[in-house]
């Protein structure tokens, strides 16, 4: 039996290797915020939503494939809810049942039995919830799941299964056939089936009996007693371990289940958080890595909104047939804050979840990767720029076609002119291998230089400012501006009303700190 709750025809492997950047998406993105949002206190769930965030899907059809079983639980949280119980149920029964290894054939079998007794209880109870829920389950995952169930937890097997366990008592000892081998030792031990009596019991008392051998061990006999525990144990030994397999089948598939239900429950955990603030989510329309789509409505960093327990302001970006989006303008005005939420919507896009926005369509991402800036090395083994240089080596050791890369106030350690040509020529090169690239900065002259270009494939967004000073924390097209608004400083710590145009500060190397809502 199969789960197949994230995939159409596999199973969700939860101990996968996670991408070799995990860390630095988790740093840069605020993941920890929105993982813990969805597990609460439980780390079985946050181990699940974890794994599922940062692998993904390789195709919209997978992606759409899990938004179908998403839909469906948000439909039916209490069915949800109860089919983990279950799970969760099947698994104590196994701890409960374990009570360590045996070298007796014996022990294994009266373990065996026990432990499948008690799993045979669950798979009713499973069963049950399957007859119970299946008609208000649409997507094609559950769908195939609950037909899988009553297929083969069907009341045959419930009555075969009792009937097996019932024989397997030995009530009446065991009966089992071999035969003599080199040196009349035993071979071929088969446990046999007793014959079921004929007749009535009046014409079994009377009838002829077979002729028949039979020695009785002395009271005292401890070696006989042990040889005939061996023989025993060499009857039984093949029906101990298949009904030991037995049990280890039914619990894989429950640890199974239990995995891909886990992501749904967390899933369902944030969905609830979202609508207790009245956030808005929405399913996004996933598109091949090769399509150049990219547009949304409203899109917010969900990170954000999490921490501040309340909604906040979302942005559009009209980029379909764009591969680049260079962000420019105000310091605290939102820039960075709109980074994390394009990356972050992108791992939830492709994990099969909803996203935090009005609407959202895009493209998948061969791997989603980030270049933000760091501190300095406290260490002083190397400088700013040179530890921003060796990570973008990294990076281009991992990167294909298709991926997403977000760079954050990148190679801003060095002097605005250095700066911006490493900033041109590496975004040039990704460019031109088929790369989507986003990034935020503060180096005018390259934003200006790539805007000259007249680039068809390129969107230029700008952070808004009001005249009194105020951000909005609104993007909007527009062409970069030189300078970042220096005067709102000068105003801050000189306490002056006016400063003149040519008395704005010149932005500062570095970004913004706590750029955001």
């Amino acid at each position: 039996m199969k789960a197949h709750l994230m995939h159409a025809d596999a199973d969700f492997q939860l101990d996968g290797p996670e991408p070799w950047n995990a860390p630095d998406l988790v740093q840069d993105l605020e993941l920890e915020i929105l993982l813990r949002a969805m597990s609460g206190e439980d780390e079985f769930l946050y181990k699940v939503a974890r794994a599922a965030l940062l692998s993904g899907c390789a195709t919209p059809e997978a992606v759409l494939y899990r938004q179908a079983v998403l839909r469906d639980c948000i439909r039916n949280p209490e069915a949800v809810a109860s089919l983990y119980a279950v799970t969760t149920e099947a698994l104590e029964v196994g701890k409960k049942a374990y009570w360590g290894l045996s070298h007796f054939v014996a022990a294994i079998l009266g373990r065996s039995r026990e432990v499948l007794l008690l799993y045979v209880g669950v798979l009713g109870k499973l069963r049950t919830l399957a007859d119970s829920y299946a008609e208000t389950f649409a997507s094609p995952g559950f769908s195939a799941f609950f037909s899988m169930l009553r297929r083969e937890l069907g009341e045959d097997y419930f009555a075969e299964v009792q009937a097996h366990l019932d024989t397997l008592r030995f009530r009446h000892g065991v009966l089992i056939s071999a035969r003599l081998g080199r040196g009349n030792k035993g071979e071929d031990y088969v446990l046999r089936r007793p014959a079921a009596p004929e007749g009535s019991w009046l014409r079994r008392v009377f009838r002829r009996k077979p002729v028949s051998f039979r020695y009785q061990l002395p009271p005292r006999d401890e070696a006989g007693s042990q040889a005939l525990s061996e023989l025993r144990g060499r009857g039984i030994n093949q029906v101990a371990n298949a009904l030991a397999q037995s049990t280890e089948h039914i619990l894989g598939f429950m640890t199974a289940l239990r995995t891909e239900l886990a992501f749904y429950v967390a899933c369902l955990n944030l969905h609830a958080r979202l609508a207790g603030m009245d956030a808005p989510v929405v399913f996004p329309s996933p598109a091949p890595a090769h399509a150049r789509v990219r547009a949304c409505q409203g899109l917010y960093d969900i990170c954000l909104a999490l921490h501040m327990g309340r909604q906040v302001v979302g942005n559009d970006l009209p980029a379909d047939g764009k591969s680049l989006c260079v962000i420019t303008g105000a310091n605290q005005g939102g820039k960075s804050t709109f980074l994390r939420a394009v990356g972050v919507a992108q791992l939830m896009m492709q994990c099969g979840m909803f996203v935090p926005a009005e609407s959202w369509a895009g493209r998948l991402s061969t791997s989603v990767l980030t270049h933000y800036k760091r501190e300095e090395d406290a260490a002083l083994k190397s400088g700013k720029l040179d530890e921003e240089l060796a990570r973008m080596s990294r990076m281009v050791e991992h990167l294909e076609p298709g991926a997403l890369v977000l760079f954050n106030e990148s190679f801003a350690a060095t002097n605005a002119r250095e700066g911006a040509g490493i900033a041109r020529e590496i975004t040039l090169a990704l460019l031109e291998h088929g790369i989507e690239v986003f990034f935020v900065t503060h180096l005018h002259d390259f934003a200006r230089a790539l805007y000259e270009d007249r680039r068809a494939d390129a969107i230029y967004l700008r952070a808004r400012r009001e005249d009194d000073g105020t951000r909005p924390f609104t993007l909007e097209q527009a062409p970069p501006q030189a300078g970042s608004h220096g005067e709102d400083l000068y105003r801050r710590v000189f306490g002056v009303e006016d400063v003149r145009p040519d008395e704005e500060a010149a932005p500062p190397a570095a970004s913004e700190a706590g750029d955001g809502h």
